[in-house]
C-alpha cells in the first residue's frame, strides 16, 4: 500500500457537492487545518472518485476494510490513530477522507500542491483498483439548497457561499407563500418592472425571481443578497462570517 507523510488538510465536513471542498489557494488563515503524519493513498476508477467527491454516501467495504486504522492524525506531539482516513485519486482529481468512524465520506479536504504533485508521481505506475460499489440509479437531483455545479463554476469561495447563502433565503420565501412578499422581493430585484410583477402570482413571481438570480454573481446579487436577509440573525451571522462586517 502506498502512503504519504506530513498532509495538510482543511477538512469541509457534510459536503455533498465537490465544489465546496475548497481548494489550496481558497484556504483561509482562520480555517483549521491539521496535520495528518501518516495517510494510505489509493488509486480509483474515475466513476467512484466522482461518486466519493459528490455525494455522501456508502463507501465500498473492502475499500474501508484496507485503509482501516492506517492513518494517524499529528496533534501536539501526539500520534492520534484515525480509524477510516485516506486520500483517494483517480489521476485526476486528488481528494482526502475522513469518515470520522463511519461508512461514508463525512470530512473532505483537498492538498496543497507540493503534496499533489507528489501523489501524481507516486501514482503514475499504478493501475486503479476495482472496488464494487452501488452508484444512485438515478441521476444526482440538484435543488436550490444543493445548486448544480454550473451555478458555482467560476465563483470564488466567498461567492459560492454568499450565493448559497441567497438561495436559502429564496428557499425561505417560498416557503412563506406570501404573495405580496414575493411581489415586493421580485420588485426590488428588477424595479423596472413593477407594474408587471404586481399582475403575477406567486408561483411565476417566485419562479422568475429565482430563474434571474440563479446564474452568475454580481455586485447586483451582493446588495440583494443583503437586503433580503435583513432582521434574521441565523442569516445575518452567516453573512458576517463571509464579510467580515454586520448586514448594513
Amino acid at each position: 500500500m502506498l502512503y504519504l507523510h506530513d498532509v495538510w488538510v482543511n477538512w469541509f465536513e457534510g459536503e455533498e457537492n465537490g465544489y465546496n471542498v475548497c481548494h489550496f489557494h481558497e484556504w483561509r488563515k482562520d480555517d483549521a487545518v491539521e496535520l495528518l503524519d501518516q495517510v494510505p493513498l489509493i488509486k480509483v476508477e474515475s466513476v467512484l472518485f466522482h461518486y466519493i467527491e459528490n455525494d455522501l454516501s456508502e463507501l465500498p467495504q473492502p475499500l474501508l476494510d484496507e485503509i482501516y486504522q492506517k492513518a494517524y492524525l499529528r496533534k501536539n506531539h501526539e500520534r492520534i490513530q484515525l480509524e477510516y482516513c485516506f486520500v483517494v485519486t483517480d489521476g485526476v482529481g486528488i481528494l482526502a477522507v475522513d469518515t470520522i468512524g463511519y461508512n461514508i465520506p463525512i470530512r473532505k479536504s483537498r492538498l496543497i500542491p507540493r503534496q499533489e504533485q507528489l501523489v501524481y508521481e507516486m501514482i503514475a505506475t499504478h493501475e486503479a483498483k476495482k472496488y464494487q460499489f452501488y452508484p444512485r440509479r438515478e441521476e444526482k437531483e440538484f435543488h436550490i439548497l444543493s445548486p448544480d455545479p454550473d451555478l458555482m463554476r467560476g465563483l470564488t469561495r466567498k461567492e459560492r457561499q454568499l450565493k448559497q447563502l441567497l438561495f436559502m433565503a429564496l428557499d425561505q420565501l417560498f416557503s412563506s407563500n406570501n404573495e405580496a412578499e414575493v411581489r415586493y422581493w421580485y420588485t426590488e430585484w428588477c424595479p423596472e418592472r413593477y407594474s408587471h410583477i404586481q399582475e403575477m402570482n406567486f408561483e411565476m413571481a417566485w419562479e422568475q425571481l429565482f430563474e434571474e438570480t440563479k446564474y452568475g454573481w454580481s455586485k447586483k446579487h451582493e446588495i440583494f443578497c443583503e437586503n433580503i436577509i435583513k432582521g434574521q440573525p441565523f442569516f445575518e451571522k452567516l453573512w458576517e462570517m463571509e464579510n467580515g462586517s454586520k448586514v448594513n
